[in-house]
C-alpha cells in the first residue's frame, strides 16, 4: 500500500538471525587460529569461542598491569585503596584495577611555591607580600620556596593538596618572622638575616604534618615600603637620624662636662688635703712652741711674761704708722726713724704729720744709729713708763 512505510525492508527478508551471526563469527576465529571449518549443517557450539574471548580479556586485563618507573620516580602501589610498596626506577607489575592501582611520583624535581608575586617580581600581589613588622610599620617582602618530595607515600596520603599546604605554611611563618624585626633592620640588610630562620622553622612545622616534603631554600626578593608610606618612612628615618646624633652629641658634651668636673674635684681635695696638713702642722708648732713656752713660764714667769709682752708690743708696732709722744715726761731724746715710717707706710694714706711738741718738750734728729737701738730705747721708755708713779 501507499501509505505503508516500505524503507529500511528488502524485499521480505526480516532480521538477521542470532544463529547465523554466531557461526559466522565461530568460522572466522577457527579460520584465525587454523582450525578447520565447521560443516554447514548440525548444531554450533559457542563455548570454545566464548572461553577464548574472556582468555584475551584476561590477558589483556593482566597485561594492563605492567607500568615503569623511570629515573628520579617513585611508584606507590595500593591494594584495595590500602598502601601496600614502594616501587623503585624499573619494570614492575601489578594487579590491574580493581584490585591494585599506582601513582608516580617525582622525587628529583624541585617544585617552586611564589608568595607575593606571580613569575615575575614585577607581578606583585600586594594582599601576600604586605607584612607587619615589630614597630608596627608595613613592608613588602614577596618570597619563593623551593621544595622536593623525600616521602611519596606521606605526600600523597597524608595532606589532600601539598603544594597548598607548602604555601600556607610558609606565609604564616615568614608574617610571624617579619613581626619580630624592626622595618629598619629589615630594609638594612635585605631579608638576608630572615631566609634561614623562616626555611627552619617552615621546615619544622611541615615536618609536625608529615608531608614528606623537605625544604630546599627559601628566596627573598626583596625588601621595600608600600608606595603610600614611603615618603612619611623616609621623614621617620631621618628624625630617628638626628636623635641619634643628638643623642651622641649630648653624651660627649656630659663626658666632657664629667671629666672637667672630676679633675677640679680632684683637684678641690688635694688643696684640701694638702690645707689641712698646713693646718695640722701649724697647730702641731704652736702646741710645740706653747710647750715650750710653758716650760719657761714655769720657771720664770716674771721674766717670760715681760718678754711676751715685749715681743708682741714689737710686732704689733713694727706694723704701724702711727707715734705716740708722752708730753708730760718730756726731757729723754726720743728718737724716730721717719724715712723708714714713711717708707713703710701705704702709698694711698697720707704722709704722717710729726706733732709740735711744745716748747718743753725738745725733740732732735740724730743720725740713725744702729737697728738695736730703737728697741733698747722702745723698752726703757715701757719701763720708765711703768716705774713712775701715777698721779
Amino acid at each position: 500500500m501507499g501509505n505503508e512505510p516500505q524503507w529500511g525492508r528488502r524485499g521480505n527478508e526480516g532480521p538477521p538471525d542470532l544463529d547465523v551471526l554466531w557461526k559466522k563469527l565461530n568460522e572466522r576465529l577457527s579460520a584465525l587460529f587454523g582450525r578447520k571449518r565447521l560443516p554447514a549443517s548440525g548444531p554450533v557450539n559457542p563455548l570454545p569461542a566464548l572461553a577464548l574471548v574472556v582468555g584475551l580479556l584476561v590477558l589483556v586485563w593482566l597485561a594492563s598491569g605492567f607500568y615503569i618507573v623511570n629515573a628520579g620516580e617513585r611508584g606507590v602501589v595500593l591494594r584495595f585503596g590500602r598502601y601496600a610498596e614502594t616501587s623503585r626506577p624499573g619494570a614492575h607489575w601489578h594487579f590491574p584495577y580493581p584490585i591494585e592501582t599506582k601513582y608516580v611520583v617525582n622525587v628529583d624535581r624541585v617544585h617552586t611555591f611564589e608568595v607575593g608575586f606571580r613569575e615575575s617580581t614585577q607581578n606583585v600581589v600586594p594582599q601576600e607580600a604586605l607584612m607587619l613588622t615589630a614597630d608596627q610599620d608595613m613592608v613588602n617582602i614577596p618570597f619563593a620556596v623551593q621544595y622536593v618530595v623525600t616521602d611519596p607515600r606521606a605526600y600523597l596520603f597524608n595532606d589532600r593538596s601539598p603544594g597548598e599546604a607548602v604555601g600556607q605554611v610558609a606565609a604564616a611563618v615568614m608574617r610571624a618572622q617579619v613581626g619580630k624585626l624592626k622595618a629598619d633592620a629589615l630594609l638594612a640588610d635585605g631579608g638576608r638575616l630572615l631566609a634561614p630562620a623562616a626555611q627552619k622553622r617552615m621546615q619544622d612545622v611541615l615536618d609536625s604534618y608529615r608531608t614528606g616534603i623537605v625544604l630546599r631554600a627559601v628566596q627573598i626578593q626583596g625588601v621595600s615600603l608600600p608606595t603610600p608610606v614611603k615618603g612619611a618612612f623616609a621623614d621617620v628615618l631621618k628624625a630617628a637620624q638626628d636623635r641619634e646624633h643628638a643623642i651622641d652629641d649630648a653624651q660627649a658634651y656630659a663626658s666632657q662636662v664629667v671629666a672637667q668636673a672630676q679633675a677640679k674635684a680632684m683637684t678641690l681635695v688635694e688643696q684640701a688635703k694638702g690645707y689641712r696638713s698646713q693646718v695640722v702642722d701649724d697647730a702641731q708648732g704652736d702646741v710645740s712652741r706653747f710647750d715650750q713656752v710653758l716650760g719657761q713660764y714655769e720657771k720664770a714667769p716674771a721674766v717670760t711674761r715681760e718678754r711676751m709682752y715685749l715681743e708682741t708690743m714689737q710686732e704689733v708696732l713694727t706694723h704701724t704708722t702711727k707715734v705716740l709722744v708722752d708730753e708730760k715726761n718730756g726731757g729723754n731724746t726720743l728718737y724716730l726713724p721717719l724715712d723708714k715710717l714713711i717708707s713703710s707706710a701705704p702709698a694711698a694714706l697720707p704722709q704722717p704729720t710729726v706733732p709740735v711738741a711744745p716748747p718743753a718738750v725738745s725733740t732732735t734728729v740724730a743720725p740713725p744709729p744702729s737697728t738695736a737701738a730703737p728697741i733698747l730705747r722702745s723698752r726703757d721708755a715701757f719701763r720708765s713708763r711703768e716705774r713712775e708713779p701715777r698721779p
